[in-house]
C-alpha cells in the first residue's frame, strides 16, 4: 500500500449508521415520520417483523432518545410511539435514502404476503392468534 492515504471512518458516523442501519429500524422510523403508531400498526406496516424484534428495536430507539413511548390512560390502556426531536431530525436523511432507493434499488415482483399479514389486513386489525386450550392447575378437578 505504501504511501496511499487510508481513509479514517468518523466514529460518530459509524455509530449513527450502525444504529439506523439495523434491520427493521429504518422501517420503524419511516412509519413514525408519518404518524404516531401503536404496536399493531407497526405489525401491519412492516412485513415479516416479529413481536420480539419489533419490541427490541422500539426499546433500542427509546434508549437512544429517538422514540418516545406514550402510555394513554384509556380503558384499556393504550401504548403509542412517536419520534422525539432527535428522531424527527432524521426526516431529511430518510427522504434522501428514499430518493436514492427510487433511483437505484430494483425490487423483484411483489411476492405473496405472509399469511399473518393477509389475515390481519382482511380482519382490519392486528395479528391473529390461534385459540389455546385453557390451563388447568395440577390436582384440580374441572367437574
Amino acid at each position: 500500500m505504501g504511501d496511499a492515504l487510508v481513509p479514517q471512518v468518523c466514529l460518530k458516523f459509524h455509530r449513527a449508521s450502525e444504529l439506523i442501519g439495523r434491520r427493521w429500524t429504518g422501517a420503524i422510523i419511516y412509519c413514525l415520520l408519518r404518524s404516531r403508531c401503536r404496536f399493531a400498526t407497526f405489525r401491519l406496516a412492516i412485513p415479516d417483523i416479529t413481536d420480539r424484534m419489533l419490541s427490541e428495536r422500539l426499546q433500542e430507539l427509546e434508549q437512544e432518545g429517538i422514540v418516545s413511548r406514550i402510555v394513554v390512560p384509556d380503558i384499556p390502556v393504550r401504548v403509542e410511539y412517536e419520534l422525539t426531536k432527535k428522531g424527527r431530525a432524521l426526516a431529511s436523511v430518510m427522504d434522501e435514502i428514499g430518493a436514492w432507493a427510487e433511483k437505484w434499488v430494483i425490487v423483484e415482483a411483489a411476492s405473496e404476503p405472509s399469511p399473518r399479514a393477509s389475515a390481519a389486513r382482511s380482519a382490519g386489525r392486528g395479528r391473529t392468534r390461534s385459540a389455546r386450550p385453557a390451563r388447568r392447575s395440577p390436582g384440580r378437578s374441572t367437574a
